[in-house]
């Protein structure tokens, strides 16, 4: 399913009333988070919402491997911007010192929230190499076959990461995908008429309940 909204803020509007409802429809439910700079807004309009986030887990797509005081930190900066509801976001162990022992670390923290294995949703971006979550073109990440967590080396970013695996993203009862701005148009043609088997593309093919939130921007090769 795709929507196209005029303006970013318009989006971030849809993505919020769609976070939203699930934390009033599901309000014991889990919700995974994306980072990165797109979904911000919808995270500022959530907090500020009047929503009960008391039994809700939320839990991030993906993390850089950076202390959560870091200004590079999915986890801080998401718990700055949902303000109190940000308290039930789990995030990975820094504190571990290793990428793989915090991965697998957080794998055991997030499973057991998820009923049977299944995430209730999933924010999701795209990256302008077609990359989401931290599942880039190229790494061994996405050969994971197990739902949970891995690390995993981004050369062009110089940088570990912790991010899903394809099978836990694949297992999600719905996903939304927010994409803003020209510079994504491109990207957002190949994965959705072209079939381009980037990450994106995978892993929305993999899932049964895909919604794509775009602005006029993002949308604008699409026939």
């Amino acid at each position: 399913m795709i929507h196209v909204y005029a303006t970013p803020d318009q989006v971030a509007k849809a993505a919020a009333a769609t976070i939203a409802w699930q934390v009033a429809s599901r309000p014991s439910g889990n919700i995974g988070l994306a980072g990165g700079t797109t979904p911000q807004a919808a995270y500022r309009l959530l907090g500020e919402a009047k929503l009960d986030w008391s039994q809700v887990v939320l839990w991030l797509g993906d993390e850089r491997w950076v202390p959560p005081d870091h200004p590079d930190s999915n986890a801080g900066t998401i718990r700055r911007l949902l303000g109190p509801a940000g308290d039930a976001l789990l995030g990975p162990e820094y504190e571990l010192g290793d990428p793989h022992a915090a991965a697998a670390a957080y794998t055991a923290v997030v499973m057991p929230h998820l009923d049977r294995g299944t995430p209730d949703l999933v924010v999701l971006g795209l990256g302008d190499d077609g990359h989401t979550a931290s599942l880039f073109p190229g790494t061994d990440a996405l050969d994971a076959a197990d739902p949970g967590f891995v690390a995993v080396w981004v050369e062009s970013q110089a940088a570990w990461r912790i991010t899903a695996t394809l099978p836990l993203l694949a297992a999600a009862s719905s996903l939304i995908f927010i994409v803003t701005g020209l510079a994504k148009a491109d990207m957002v043609h190949r994965v959705l008429e072209h079939s381009d088997p980037l990450p994106a593309w995978l892993v929305a093919k993999a899932n049964r309940n895909v919604t794509w939130l775009l602005d006029d921007g993002a949308a604008s090769r699409l026939t």
